[in-house]
């Protein structure tokens, strides 16, 4: 369900999301979704954190092995970047990503365990931030009951644009961009 937030835009999931091998995609189609492949959605990116480089959507890691992390999904649908990420936000990246025409966006987690739907997001390109915190807390504690990593995601209608790193200070996420990034 889509909510209004006149200062950050059109909220399109803010949940606990319950995932199991940190896995949570954003699908385009039932070919979306992570199956292991880790350069069809990381070739050519410098980003180990969201790998957009299928067609069919964008995985998006999580620090927890199991368990749930805060997820916040932030639709700016007029064109223009959202304001830049406070200094809470420990790693953020930056992708594009296509949502093909005829196709609804949704999200899912590994096996589709859950998932959920965008009626919000329509067809088109788009820049997507991606921002976490807690994640070296959550890495260390990856099968602890309580929510200890917290993601936003903003998205927003642009042109692509290579993906970029814009801010690392945890440990996991500078592993994760040494481990599946670095593919440019």
């Amino acid at each position: 369900m889509t909510q209004h937030d006149d200062s950050r835009g059109d909220v399109l999931l803010d949940d606990i999301i319950e995932t199991d091998y940190g896995q949570f995609d954003i699908v385009y189609d039932e070919d979306g979704g992570f199956d292991g492949d880790v350069d069809r959605f990381f070739a050519g990116q410098v980003n180990g954190l969201g790998g957009a480089a299928d067609l069919h959507g964008v995985y998006i890691g999580l620090a927890r092995r199991w368990g749930g992390s805060r997820v916040r999904i932030v639709l700016y649908p007029g064109g223009a970047a959202p304001p830049a990420t406070d200094e809470s936000w420990e790693d953020i990246v930056e992708v594009s990503t296509t949502v093909p025409d005829d196709e609804v966006a949704g999200w899912a987690t590994w096996g589709s365990a859950t998932d959920g739907y965008f009626p919000g997001l329509g067809a088109g390109d788009y820049r997507m931030r991606v921002s976490a915190r807690g994640r070296d807390a959550a890495d260390r504690d990856e099968l602890h009951g309580d929510e200890t990593d917290a993601y936003l995601v903003e998205l927003w209608p642009a042109a692509w644009a290579p993906d970029s790193i814009i801010r690392t200070t945890s440990a996991n996420a500078d592993r994760w961009h040494a481990t599946w990034g670095g593919r440019r």
